[in-house]
């Protein structure tokens, strides 16, 4: 008997509405007989409780089952060692060992982490258990947000099944990997991936003669449960959350008056007005998954459309390319006998042709003509942009975070344009001399005529008007053809950056050292150039930027006679030119690059030198360099970079400290500045983290990355009043003296040692997480709590993202980013992080995380009574 149609989280084991699928006999066989197994698909498509039902059938068979939930909040957002410590614990939690996790961490400390992992599989799990093991890995996409990577992770999976030659034991150890992801998104490394030594379980919608389980519940209410349940199957295509969503609908219908048909409800519950409707989330879901990536989302719903335009026909043939798997992750189309098809007709009535156009509308104004130049290989000019249409472009771009290929197109057409109105100068040029020539030439033979009848004495006037007239027209024609060779130069050097901005760009895709001038700010700065009227003042922009992308791709030679064109350009520009605000920003621009150019070449006093004239111009003229104006030359990150680099070369002796404290003041009142800004602008994410720069530069512990102890207690309460008062400001739902009232409500101590704490301090840490929105106790997205632990915010901007959409609640939620800063010293987290997994059974590394931090910096707050 059916006692409700479940379609939210996982179906328990017992669950009368559990559908058997091929999928639950092909995983339990597989893993029963020692086959890696995967089940990548779609949200909501019957993985986690697959996953249960074949755990508690192996159980039944003397397996012992493990599962690992890669999103829950205690191993996201951490550090490497913390994540794989998190993953040994639950572990040893869930198999029962008997293993003291504090001592055996500890002796280990010398082996890597992958290593330390595999020596607990090896020494650990295999001796300690007998019987044959299966680890099941759900959510495994979660490692594709964590800020380290994990292909050792994945080829240590590979390993324990290679290691069965060699090793006898390692065949009673299988893997069960679940998640939404492709294999290549996981890892690239073919060589080491564990997804060509496993099987591969498709799970697939609710087959007619599958769904007894589901009848049944429909039988007490209707005549013909089967006809009624193919009715239900023709809509949802046998995808289980809308399956099981429908049969509810169905049950609540039957005892109405007028029972509506499945096709009313469909419409009426599900279809009309879906967004508001989709409770729980699932429509959401998907359109959040296809337009998650602003860069990829233009060519999966082209490649949507393309798949709605021949559903008939299936002409658009299955492959293993990254967009369709993309695609059908996503849950929209499915793979049927070689062809993509959409999964279900309530996906076709809800995800129609409209929608695919106002998304494309959304994402990118020259979506067609953009998709066509990227398929000529970026060569075919005809699709590029000009006038109206360009200006359109230009305008929607400015608050875009665009990909490098639409920076290209963008730069690509206004170039285009620029060339093409050059022609057109060159040949109106023509035309206008040919005229200038001809009326020249007539007022010569009218001039001469004139003179044969004048006076012999005044025949010298005559010839001197002639003289003036001739020069004045080769004046006019050598001003524009001089106009014509400077904006020719102008074009020709851009497109030099451009095709550096290019190489930068392959630089950093394929390297893993830290950039400090990308492709990104190269493209920026050749846009402005063109917004720059004096030709000296352009160029030396133009050349010092290329200067800044030769020095980072390591081509010194070429970057030293980039910053000696721009210093000659410089010497010729007039001194009007210099002052403006635009010539002022270039020549910091240009000392800045020649002061990064010596520090590579270690000539320090020549660095020394060329910064603190960049410096020495911004002290001088605060307001023209001031960094939040309209296409502004000059970042914030510019301004702060000429600071921090001649800090680092200003000496330590008596003579320089004068000059070393008015740069570090002038470099603080900058961070406030864009503090300022940002809270402004209400841009949350930049003002946390300009808030946690700030800190760590008025404590002077910039080159450390954190505080310490004695930092935190020692930090400065007029700083921490003017910080809470901007913040106040900016929006009375954050600050440090909002976070301080709430850290008091909900039964937080001030003033205790984070060794004092105890496991009420704890609890109402938590309640003060929680109230802050760090803390969710039903876990985060699709993700359910699955123990009293519940998660916190597990994306990097996820909190950020949460605050934008709901602008009344999260009250305290900001500043958070200076409790990311660690300001524990190793010793001190070693002793703290081995007394807290003796309280606490392991937790200690989830209850330092940021509970610890709150407490010194919560204590210090209320010292300086902010």
């Amino acid at each position: 008997m059916v006692d409700q149609y479940i379609f939210s989280g996982s179906l328990p084991e017992n669950a009368s509405t559990y559908v058997t699928r091929e999928a639950d006999a092909q995983l339990y066989e597989g893993l029963k007989a020692g086959k890696f197994c995967y089940v990548l698909n779609s949200r909501q498509s019957g993985k986690s409780s697959l996953r249960v039902r074949t755990m508690q059938r192996l159980r039944e068979d003397s397996v012992k089952c493990a599962a690992v939930d890669l999103s829950a909040g205690g191993i996201q957002n951490v550090p490497p060692e913390q994540w794989y410590a998190d993953l040994i614990d639950t572990l040893i939690d869930s198999f029962g060992l008997d293993l003291d996790f504090g001592d055996w961490w500890s002796e280990n400390q010398l082996n890597t982490l992958v290593t330390r992992f595999r020596k607990f599989l090896e020494e650990v799990l295999l001796v300690e258990v007998q019987e044959d093991i299966v680890i099941f890995i759900d959510e495994i996409d979660s490692v594709l947000s964590l800020n380290f990577p994990t292909d050792d992770f994945f080829a240590l999976i590979r390993a324990c099944y290679n290691k069965r030659v060699d090793n006898p034991e390692y065949n009673r150890l299988t893997f069960c990997l679940l998640g939404v992801a492709s294999p290549s998104n996981l890892i690239g490394d073919k060589q080491r991936t564990p997804f060509n030594i496993g099987q591969a379980i498709s799970l697939k919608g609710f087959q007619l003669h599958e769904v007894k389980p589901l009848e049944s519940g429909l039988g007490s209410k209707f005549s013909s449960p089967q006809a009624i349940m193919q009715k239900i199957l023709h809509w949802t295509g046998g995808q289980p959350f809308l399956t099981q969503k429908l049969c509810q609908f169905l049950v609540e219908e039957s005892e109405q008056e007028n029972p509506s048909s499945v096709e009313q409800i469909v419409k009426s519950r599900i279809i009309e007005s879906w967004e508001s409707q989709d409770e729980p989330e699932h429509l959401r879901t998907i359109q959040a998954r296809i337009l998650r990536d602003e860069q990829r989302a233009g060519y999966l719903l082209e490649l949507y459309q393309q798949v709605r335009l021949s559903e008939e026909r299936s002409q658009v043939i299955a492959d293993d390319t990254l967009e369709q798997s993309e695609l059908q992750l996503s849950g929209l189309v499915v793979r049927q006998q070689g062809k993509l098809r959409i999964y279900n007709q309530i996906y076709y009535e809800i995800f129609d042709s409209s929608w695919i156009e106002n998304q494309l509308k959304n994402l990118r104004p020259y979506s067609e003509s953009f998709r066509f130049w990227v398929a000529s290989g970026s060569t075919e000019d005809s699709w590029l942009m000009r006038g109206k249409a360009l200006q359109e472009a230009e305008e929607w771009a400015k608050d875009k975070n665009l990909s490098y290929q639409d920076k290209q197109y963008l730069a690509a057409s206004k170039e285009k344009e620029i060339q093409e109105e050059i022609a057109a100068q060159e040949k109106e040029a023509a035309l206008s001399r040919e005229r200038k020539d001809k009326e020249a030439a007539e007022a010569r033979n009218q001039l001469l005529s004139e003179a044969n009848k004048k006076a012999q004495g005044r025949i010298s006037i005559g010839i001197v008007v002639l003289v003036l007239a001739i020069l004045g027209a080769a004046t006019v024609g050598i001003s524009a053809r001089k106009q014509l060779n400077e904006t020719k130069e102008e074009v020709e050097a851009v497109q030099q950056l451009n095709k550096l901005a290019g190489e930068l760009q392959n630089k950093t895709n394929s390297s893993s050292e830290k950039i400090t001038f990308d492709s990104n700010e190269a493209l920026r700065l050749s846009a402005l150039s063109f917004n720059v009227n004096n030709h000296q003042l352009k160029q030396a922009l133009v050349f010092a930027t290329r200067s800044q992308a030769y020095q980072q791709l390591k081509m010194l030679k070429e970057a030293e006679q980039e910053i000696k064109r721009s210093q000659k350009v410089l010497a010729e520009a007039d001194k009007k030119a210099l002052d403006s605000i635009q010539g002022l920003q270039i020549q910091v621009l240009f000392h800045k690059s020649q002061g990064d150019l010596q520090v590579q070449n270690e000539h320090n006093q020549k660095a020394k030198e060329a910064y603190s004239t960049a410096f020495n111009i911004l002290t001088n003229h605060p307001t023209e360099t001031y960094f939040p104006k309209d296409n502004q030359l000059l970042t914030g990150e510019n301004v702060e970079l000429v600071h921090r680099s001649l800090i680092k070369l200003i000496s330590q002796n008596n003579t320089e400290l004068k000059l070393r404290e008015q740069v570090e003041k002038s470099l603080t009142q900058h961070l406030y500045d864009q503090l300022e800004y940002f809270l402004k602008a209400k841009n949350w994410k930049s003002a946390d983290r300009k808030t946690s720069q700030l800190m760590l530069n008025i404590a002077k512990r910039d080159e450390q990355g954190y505080l310490d102890y004695d930092n935190i207690n020692n930090f400065s309460c007029p700083d921490l009043e003017k910080i809470d008062h901007l913040w106040v400001n900016a929006d009375n739902r954050f600050g440090f003296s909002v976070q301080k009232e709430i850290w008091i409500k909900t039964g937080n101590r001030l003033g205790i040692k984070p060794e004092d704490w105890n496991s009420n301090d704890y609890k109402n840490y938590i309640q003060f997480a929680k109230a802050v929105g760090w803390y969710d106790e039903k876990g985060t997205g699709d993700n359910q709590a699955r123990d009293n632990i519940g998660s916190y915010v597990s994306k990097d901007d996820e909190l950020y993202k949460r605050i934008k959409d709901n602008s009344v609640g999260y009250r305290g939620s900001l500043p958070l980013g200076v409790l990311q800063v660690q300001f524990f010293s190793d010793n001190i987290n070693n002793n703290i992080f081995n007394s807290y997994n003796n309280k606490f059974n392991g937790f200690g590394f989830l209850i330092s995380n940021l509970s610890l931090r709150s407490v010194v910096f919560f204590s210090r707050i209320a010292t300086c009574k902010v």
